[in-house]
């Protein structure tokens, strides 16, 4: 008989599977950035050592030239007086040696004998004539100390980045495995990997909460569309089971749903495209007075039927923006306005500039806004509670909040409850 517990089913070996190849690609990845960042480093050593070997002898030439000086003052290094020579190359870190034409030692650094570092040499030339030899070596002191401390610092940059690098591999790794937490977090580092570390860990926050707008955005829907759908299928129910009689309030009543079902769809429409227009606005120089007189014109009817009175305080306010996605903007303000003022009611307009912004207000004396409520009107599919007997479903405002951002501007709200709310679209001037 065969022990079937001992054998691992294919949900088992899918998952060992699936862990050997993560763990295959995070060492695949962490070899190449090991392997690129030993590569990196040879060259750049390599390129600092070229670089230490050229200056090296750039100033041994140079202590050369300042022998030669001396010994053209004299014509002759019997009492040449080399000790200005000795005292520079001491400030730059250099023991030298010079020697006569025959190589005769004339002048030495104290510690020459003692030193064991690199060293170059070059001829001591006057008029043409080579009068003697400068051999230099150099200690870990002065000028000759920055290859050191560059290689040092650049090596340590390497190990960073590399250290980073490895770092993002296994934090995206996690985030494409469904870990929408991970983070980078604090690293001790140079500033720039910092910023890096600071910038990964930021563009994960916002896809966090895109993903998070988004299921939020499914559920509002989905929350939304289930209160039309089931009193439709329950008024065909009781038509066709015969409960109730095809009567006109019957039919009308679920007309009614059809039409709300109707008003969300189109919300929906122009909620995709608001989202659309942020990317590709059509922006020319218009003024947003003009653009609000218009918007007010085109629902004059409506506010007159309410009993509303519109007062329009506009003055010429330049801006760059798209006209046809400004008066949608304008529209939904007072609409919104429209739905939350009692008859008798004024709704001002105002357009004006504040400094280097155009700055455009819808005040009412409507119903107002909880101060609950205030901070999520601009939520897609938000109904605060004086939203409960008005229709709608609750994008208008956020739809305007996102056209307005869209712009480069902004939009806000100040209400005080039985008293009315102020919202203030502020854009850059033109």
């Amino acid at each position: 008989m065969t022990d079937n517990a001992s054998v691992p089913g294919p949900g088992a070996r899918g998952g060992a599977l699936a862990l050997r190849l993560a763990l295959a690609f995070v060492a695949v990845a962490l070899a190449a950035v090991a392997l690129l960042a030993g590569l990196t480093a040879a060259f750049a050593a390599s390129d600092i050592s070229s670089l230490a070997s050229q200056q090296h002898g750039e100033l041994t030439g140079a202590i050369a030239v300042a022998a030669g000086a001396v010994w053209d003052r004299n014509n002759t290094w019997a009492g040449a007086d080399l000790s200005p020579v000795l005292d520079l190359a001491a400030r730059t870190g250099t023991d030298v040696q010079i020697s006569d034409a025959a190589g005769h030692a004339v002048a030495s650094s104290p510690g020459f004998a003692a030193q064991t570092g690199p060293q170059a040499s070059a001829p001591v030339t006057v008029r043409g004539q080579r009068v003697g030899t400068v051999l230099a070596r150099f200690t870990g002191s002065g000028i000759n100390a920055a290859d050191g401390v560059l290689q040092t610092a650049l090596l340590r940059a390497i190990a960073g980045a590399a250290g980073l690098a490895a770092l993002l591999i296994a934090v995206t790794r996690a985030m494409a495995a469904g870990d929408r937490a991970v983070r980078v977090g604090g690293i001790r580092a140079a500033g720039e990997l910092r910023e890096l570390a600071g910038a990964f860990d930021q563009m994960a926050g916002t896809l966090d909460r895109q993903e998070q707008i988004r299921r939020n955005l499914v559920a509002d829907l989905a929350h939304e569309l289930r209160t039309p759908i089931a009193v439709l299928q329950a008024g065909h129910e009781a038509l066709l089971d015969g409960v109730a009689e095809p009567t006109p309030a019957e039919l009308g009543s679920l007309r009614d749903e059809v039409l709300r079902l109707s008003r969300m769809v189109g919300d929906l429409q122009t909620l995709a495209a608001a989202d659309a227009a942020s990317l590709h606005l059509a922006r020319r120089r218009c003024d947003l007075a003009a653009v609000a007189a218009d918007a007010a014109g085109s629902l004059a009817r409506r506010f007159e039927t309410a009993g509303i009175t519109v007062q329009q305080q506009l003055t010429p306010a330049p801006v760059l923006a798209d006209p046809h996605w400004l008066h949608q903007v304008i529209t939904n303000l007072l609409t919104n306005a429209l739905k939350f003022t009692h008859s008798g009611g004024l709704v001002t307009v105002f357009t004006g500039q504040a400094g280097p912004d155009a700055v455009l207000r819808v005040t009412d004396t409507g119903v107002g806004i909880s101060a609950e409520d205030l901070p999520h009107i601009f939520d897609r599919f938000w109904r605060g509670q004086q939203a409960a007997q008005v229709s709608g479903s609750g994008i208008g405002l956020a739809v305007a909040a996102e056209l307005a951002q869209a712009h480069g501007g902004r939009l806000t709200a100040t209400s005080q409850p039985g008293e009315g709310t102020q919202m203030t679209l502020t854009l850059p001037a033109a």
